[in-house]
């Protein structure tokens, strides 16, 4: 049995995966990235992809290639992370793909862990059969990734895909990408929550903020729906520019890209799911009709399962991109 080896880095978890050539995952591995210390979290890496490995040997599965998904700005060539504001910021001008080959005298290939997660649905899950579609990936950040025409869409220095640094409110919330107005000031679980703590500070008779012990810092996005649906109005307010900035969000890809489908998941797609039909409904504002009724928008929960298979759905593709580019020349 052929298999793959799927990787996904995360800041607080490792987790490695034996995945079958159809998206079948046999075994996962998790592991604390920084189990052992602050800048540990390479030695935790090659830690999991060995016991992966190991495992890949109890499914007498043959392994074809490992794939590694990072957050951050990725130079998949060079299989390298090219900043270091990042959530792994000691992989930063790491070679990564280099050291992982020489461990394991395995093919191996690493992207964006988004990108990683769009190729993983492309290949096996809610996007597969689909030419075109953009995913969205709202957890304590928002990700993005596009496949068009059958092709992953890195743009020229990777930066293709950050739909959470779309302005979509004029001189609106600074976002710690530097800019003002993101989506993902407005949409993430930590700029929902930052944004909500600095809402509740001080105010006593916030039931918002009762959730949260009486500390503003600890609030959540989870927290934060949870008392819209209870009708505190300080968390309504959020929860609905929140729904806005998505539909904005949602308007400029169909205006920009015209995709089949796009799929919106992670950790706070749980608490947004419920209120799709609004969040559509608000999207007819900002998106050309026509566009948008052609477009199918899905909510998605993704799990380990999921973030695995994205590592092996990156060797996958890499291995048919580089194979059809030696034949057919640059590209590709």
């Amino acid at each position: 049995m052929d298999a793959l080896i799927g990787i996904d880095m995360g800041a607080t978890t490792i987790a490695g995966g034996v995945v079958t050539t159809a998206g079948e995952v046999l075994e996962v591995v998790e592991r604390p990235t920084r189990r052992d210390g602050p800048g540990t979290a390479t030695a935790t890496l090659m830690e999991v992809v060995e016991r992966v490995m190991a495992a890949a040997g109890r499914h007498r599965a043959a392994v074809e290639g490992i794939g590694i998904g990072v957050p951050g700005l990725i130079d998949p060539a060079k299989g390298m992370l090219m900043s270091d504001c990042n959530l792994v910021p000691e992989l930063a001008f790491l070679p990564l793909a280099d050291l992982v080959r020489e461990r394991t005298r395995q093919p191996t290939y690493v992207d964006n862990d988004v990108n990683a997660l769009a190729l993983a649905e492309w290949s096996f899950g809610h996007g597969r059969g689909i030419d075109s579609f953009v995913l969205l990936a709202i957890g304590t950040g928002l990700g993005g990734a596009n496949i068009l025409d059958g092709r992953l869409l890195r743009g020229r220095h990777g930066y293709a895909g950050e739909w959470g640094h779309v302005p979509v409110v004029l001189g609106g919330r600074a976002c710690r990408c530097g800019g003002q107005g993101c989506v993902g000031a407005y949409v993430s679980g930590l700029g929902i929550s930052h944004e909500a703590g600095l809402r509740v500070a001080g105010r006593s008779d916030s039931a918002l903020l009762a959730r949260a012990g009486g500390d503003p810092q600890a609030i959540t996005a989870p927290m934060v729906f949870a008392a819209a649906r209870g009708g505190d109005a300080v968390a309504g307010a959020l929860v609905t520019e929140a729904c806005e900035a998505l539909a904005a969000c949602l308007g400029a890809i169909v205006n920009a890209l015209n995709p089949d489908l796009i799929l919106v998941t992670g950790g706070v797609a749980a608490s947004l799911e419920p209120l799709a039909v609004d969040i559509l409904q608000r999207a007819r504002r900002y998106a050309l009709a026509p566009a948008l009724d052609d477009t199918r928008v899905q909510f998605a929960i993704a799990d380990k399962g999921s973030t695995v298979r994205g590592g092996a759905a990156l060797v996958l593709y890499e291995t048919a991109r580089r194979r059809a580019a030696a034949t057919s020349g640059p590209g590709v």
